[in-house]
């Protein structure tokens, strides 16, 4: 049977269309994959930077002025006030006001943090609203504790070896040793509260080095 010209051009016309598909199709790039949705632009090279060695990375191989002590959920960095003895010969504590109970003080007249032998003598306030560090201190502060001490080229770390607690008019002679292994002697008033400044108890904490020379 033969075909009519209309047959023929609408023949050739699809070969036409079928073959332009066809190579378009084989031009198309990646066909197989699908776009990203997001492609990220290049980033900048940033220089690293040097991790420094943790706190009681070195040896301390001389005593110090402690400027400031830091214990965990207890204080940051809180200052440390070089008191003298008052008229009894007794250390005295910080000020007591908003700024004195956030205060630590260290009993200048004896031992400065890195000697060689007896206590390094250091108070706090407690206060009846639970408001001062020593309030922190009886909460937070347990054997293993760390306290770091700092001066000004030094950093001095302790770690709490024992707690205990006295009767404040029994006083206690180990908290004024001289003459053993190389401690920090912490203490502060403890409840109950009698009256205005007068705590029936003390609680004292005994924390030896942990990075200081030994001889």
């Amino acid at each position: 049977m033969s075909t009519g010209p209309a047959q023929r051009r609408i023949t050739l016309l699809v070969a036409v269309l079928i073959t332009v598909i066809a190579g378009v199709w084989a031009l198309w790039p990646d066909r197989q994959q699908t776009a990203p949705a997001h492609v990220t632009p290049p980033q900048a090279v940033v220089p690293g930077t040097t991790l420094h060695s943790s706190t009681c990375g070195y040896t301390v191989t001389h005593t110090f002025r402690p400027q400031q002590i830091s214990i965990q959920q207890v204080a940051d960095n809180a200052n440390v006030l070089a008191m003298p003895r008052d008229a009894n010969n007794v250390p005295q504590a910080p000020p007591l006001s908003d700024v004195g109970k956030t205060e630590f003080a260290w009993d200048e007249p004896t031992l400065a943090p890195g000697s060689a032998r007896g206590n390094v003598l250091i108070n706090a306030h407690t206060w009846p609203d639970g408001s001062a560090l020593g309030n922190r201190l009886l909460e937070h502060l347990h054997l293993g504790s760390q306290i770091i001490v700092k001066g000004k080229h030094a950093e001095l770390c302790y770690r709490v070896t024992k707690r205990y607690v006295i009767v404040a008019a029994d006083g206690s002679p180990a908290y004024y040793a001289k003459d053993g292994p190389p401690q920090l002697a912490l203490i502060v008033c403890s409840p109950p509260r009698l009256g205005p400044g007068n705590w029936y108890h003390r609680t004292i904490w005994f924390a030896s080095p942990v990075n200081q020379a030994t001889a």
